[in-house]
C-alpha cells in the first residue's frame, strides 16, 4: 500500500506519520511505500521499513497535485491548510491554500482515470455558524462565519460531489479543536485554548484572551490520529452519500479547562495563566460551535482517546514532557 501525506511536517501529519511508522500497515494491508509533502520538507524517518519520499512546495501551484499523485497513492491523507486565524486576515491566501489546492488535488485525481483512491480530508467543526443549539446534531446545517469555515465547507461539497461520481472514495473528518498541540503557538485563532495549558506545564506565563465562560469543542492530538487511521480503514458503503462526519470530543468552558490544569498540575501551574482580552479573537471565537452530538460518527467507530479533559492533560504531559511537568 502507496500512501501520501500531505500536510505532514504539520503536528498532526507528523504524529500521523509516527503512527503509520510504528504500526507498519494501515487495516490489513501492509505498508510498502510512504510519499510526505509538506510546503518545508517533513523530516525523513530515521528506521522505515519501506521507501519513504520527502518532498517540499506549494501545493496549490499547477502541475504540483499531478505530480504527487503520479505514484498513484492508495491512500491519500489531506492534511494541507493553513489555520483559521491566517485564513481570516489573508483572504487570497486562504482561498488559495485552502480551496484552490483542495481542488486541484481532487481533479488531479479525476483526470489520472481508472484509479480510485481513498482521500481522507482533514476538515472543521468551523463549518458551523451561530445560533447554535445545546448540541450540534448531524442534522445540523453549515453556516460558517469565517473565511476558513467557508473554504472548509467548500472542499466537503467538493469531496462528496467527486465521490460521488465516482472519481474517489472520499471521507471528510471534522475535527475539534486540538488540544494540547505541542510546539510554538501558531496563527490558528484557537491556538490560546492549548497555550494556555501548555506553557504554564513548561513553567512559562500564558496569555487567555477571552473570558472563562467561552465553551468550545475539543480532543486530543493522539485522538485525532485515531481518527485519520479509521477513516482511511473505514468502509465506504457503510458510510453512503453523507461523506462528511463530526468527530466525537469533550465540550468544556475555558473555566473548566483551568479547573481540569489546577487538579492536575496545581493551583502554581493555573496562576501562569494572565488574562488580557483580545477584541479580534473575542470577535471569531464568538461565532465558533460550542458542543455536538456525533452519533452518526460514533456508530461508525470513531472514539476518542480521552473522556474528561483531565485526560487531554495527561496525554500532553505522557506524550509530549516525559511525564513530568514544571510545577
Amino acid at each position: 500500500m502507496h500512501i501520501l501525506v500531505l500536510g505532514a511536517a504539520g503536528m498532526v501529519g507528523r504524529k500521523l506519520v509516527d503512527r503509520l511508522l510504528r504500526d507498519g500497515r494501515l487495516g490489513k494491508n501492509d505498508i510498502t511505500r510512504m510519499t510526505l509533502h509538506d510546503v518545508v520538507a517533513p523530516k525523513r524517518p530515521e528506521r522505515a521499513g519501506f521507501p519513504v519520499e520527502v518532498l517540499a512546495g506549494d501545493f496549490a501551484v499547477a502541475g504540483v497535485a499531478e505530480n504527487l499523485i503520479a505514484g498513484r497513492p492508495d491512500v491519500i491523507f489531506h492534511l494541507a491548510a493553513i489555520v483559521s486565524g491566517e485564513a481570516e486576515l489573508d483572504f487570497d491566501k486562504g482561498y488559495r491554500i485552502n480551496l484552490d489546492g483542495t481542488r486541484m488535488l481532487f481533479d488531479a485525481i479525476r483526470l489520472v482515470g481508472g484509479y480510485k483512491p481513498r482521500v481522507v480530508f482533514t476538515s472543521s467543526i468551523a463549518v458551523f455558524g451561530a445560533p447554535f443549539p445545546d448540541a450540534i446534531s448531524d442534522e445540523f446545517f453549515n453556516t460558517p462565519l469565517l473565511s476558513y469555515g467557508t473554504q472548509k465547507a467548500i472542499g466537503e461539497l467538493l469531496l462528496a460531489d467527486y465521490s460521488r461520481r465516482g472519481f474517489m472514495d472520499g471521507l471528510g473528518i471534522r475535527l475539534p479543536t486540538i488540544c494540547i498541540r505541542p510546539g510554538l503557538p501558531n496563527k490558528a485563532a484557537s491556538g490560546f485554548f492549548s497555550g494556555i495549558l501548555r506553557e504554564p506545564l513548561a513553567g512559562k506565563e500564558a496569555v487567555l484572551p477571552v473570558s472563562e465562560d467561552v465553551r468550545h469543542w475539543h480532543a486530543s492530538p493522539r485522538s485525532a490520529v485515531g481518527f485519520l487511521v479509521h477513516a482511511a480503514t473505514l468502509d465506504a458503503a457503510k458510510v453512503g452519500p453523507r461523506r462528511n462526519l463530526t468527530m466525537p470530543g469533550i465540550s468544556a468552558t475555558v473555566g473548566e479547562q483551568i479547573a481540569a490544569l489546577k487538579r492536575v498540575a496545581g493551583d502554581k501551574v493555573a496562576s501562569r495563566i494572565k488574562r488580557e482580552p483580545d477584541p479580534f479573537i473575542v470577535g471569531i471565537v464568538a461565532g465558533w460551535p460550542r458542543n455536538f452530538d456525533p452519533r452518526r460518527a460514533l456508530e461508525l467507530g470513531f472514539t476518542t482517546a480521552e473522556k474528561s479533559f483531565d485526560d487531554i492533560i495527561r496525554i500532553h504531559i505522557d506524550d509530549e514532557l516525559g511525564g513530568k511537568f514544571a510545577a
